[in-house]
């Protein structure tokens, strides 16, 4: 499942209920891998297996998409290998691109790593420029995965433009509205904003619960809707100096201080417990995000949770990944066009319906199984609309080798001052000592 796909200790992501007949059920499948083994030189037919490596949920299974491309291309049958936990994955597709053998005809790529190989593998891989046209894509997507020469190492598949999920019955228990355009105006102004609601909340707040279920993914969002974060445009670690680094470090300590939030960790068992127990109001919402909350919440709170837009006039993405055809394979023209295919349109919105993956390519938006996508989980919240909004807002920002470790460390210490009561400027000092014995 999507969940399994971490990054330097990320919890990644599950899908998200793209249609009201997709059951909490399906959208947590584990992920299950089909034998197969390197291509094979085509038959006396003509006849050619592709294989696909991915890992943790790509959609594609879901919604039945490699069958339908052998209808379309009866000599070509498409295998996929599926490894749950991207922390297995990259490390052996690293392993595979330094020997140059045991490569899949496509292999995924993690945001979260696009950037290194963009920096020192890209030779390894086709140039995907020369079979997809890269202004399909969110502009800030497709820089992800862009040389400075212009050389395209992967074609986007799904983003995770954030949202905030909110419990519209402890909004009005509060005093607060609950309407999502008049939640969304509420913190219009950004993520001040947003931590004033929550003081607002807190002051009439039903009895055992908190505004918010983490400051660190808070931080998170702030960051993430910074064009400037952990990296210089020349390879520099900035994070100590970055303003949306240091924006998202006083909110953070701000709504630990105010006890705005419950402090829990995401996806952590207490994180769902809390989810059962119905104690959180507020969760800052990757696209994917509603499936974890929705199953965990469980249907005594069916209807309950709505969705509104992001604080402020920038969005934030959280996840997302890629399609790369590595130079030395077997079959780089045939596993070229299965990715141009696989990511054309049609059917990044067929993944969508299917497994609640959200596109990265424009053209998705305008169709209507995204388009009038809506959430019936969450008061029937028109998430096509909302997030397809987001994604074109989201700022192009510099993306680092080890943005992973910054983030995580840093939100090590955000956590420590939640349940340990360490103070800001011992938890800033811990968090870069950390790393700066990384990344040096």
């Amino acid at each position: 499942m999507r969940i399994t796909r971490t990054v330097a200790g990320r919890s990644r992501r599950t899908a998200v209920m793209a249609t009201t007949g997709l059951t909490a059920a399906a959208l947590l499948m584990t992920g299950c891998s089909d034998s197969g083994s390197d291509s094979d030189e085509a038959d006396a037919n003509g006849n050619i297996t592709l294989t696909v490596a991915d890992f943790g949920q790509f959609g594609y299974k879901e919604a039945g998409l490699f069958a339908k491309y052998h209808e379309l291309h009866p000599n070509i049958t498409v295998k996929e290998n599926v490894t749950a936990q991207e922390t297995v994955y990259y490390p052996k597709f690293l392993q595979q691109l330094n020997t140059g053998s045991g490569l899949a005809d496509v292999q995924g790529i993690e945001v979260g790593r696009v950037k290194e190989l963009v920096d020192t593998k890209a030779d390894a891989f086709a140039d995907l420029s020369k079979v997809v046209d890269p202004a399909q894509w969110v502009n800030w997507k497709a820089l992800q995965a862009t040389t400075e020469e212009g050389k395209v190492i992967g074609a986007g598949t799904d983003i995770g433009p954030m949202s905030i999920c909110y419990r519209r019955d402890l909004f009005e228990q509060a005093g607060l509205p609950s309407d999502r355009t008049e939640v969304a105006a509420k913190f219009a102004g950004g993520w001040k904003d947003y931590l004033a609601l929550g003081e607002a909340y807190k002051a009439k707040a039903p009895k055992g619960t908190f505004f918010m279920d983490s400051a660190s993914a808070m931080y998170n969002g702030v960051v993430s809707s910074d064009s400037e974060q952990y990296y210089s445009k020349d390879g520099k670690a900035i994070y100590k100096d970055s303003a949306g680094v240091k924006a998202g470090w006083q909110l953070a300590s701000q709504a630990v201080d105010k006890k705005l939030t419950q402090g829990l960790a995401q996806f952590s068992p207490p994180w769902q417990a809390a989810l059962r127990k119905g104690s959180i109001a507020t969760v800052a919402c990757p696209a994917w995000m509603a499936a974890q909350i929705s199953t965990y919440s469980g249907d005594e709170f069916k209807g309950k949770w709505d969705i509104a837009r992001t604080p402020g006039q920038t969005a934030a993405n959280w996840g997302g990944s890629f399609l790369s055809v590595p130079a030395k394979g077997k079959h780089v023209k045939e596993a070229g066009e299965l990715v141009k295919w696989l990511t054309a349109p049609e059917q990044q919105a067929a993944v969508f319906k299917a497994a609640g993956l959200f596109p990265s390519n424009k053209g998705a938006y305008e169709l209507p199984d995204v388009k009038t996508a809506k959430l019936e989980y969450f008061n029937n919240a028109p998430i096509g609309e909302i997030y397809a909004e987001e994604a074109q807002v989201i700022p192009a920002a510099v993306l680092g080798p080890k943005d992973g470790v910054i983030k995580d460390t840093i939100s090590t210490q955000i956590n420590n001052m939640e349940q340990r009561g360490t103070k800001p400027d011992d938890a800033w000092k811990a968090a870069t000592e950390a790393i700066d014995k990384v990344i040096g």
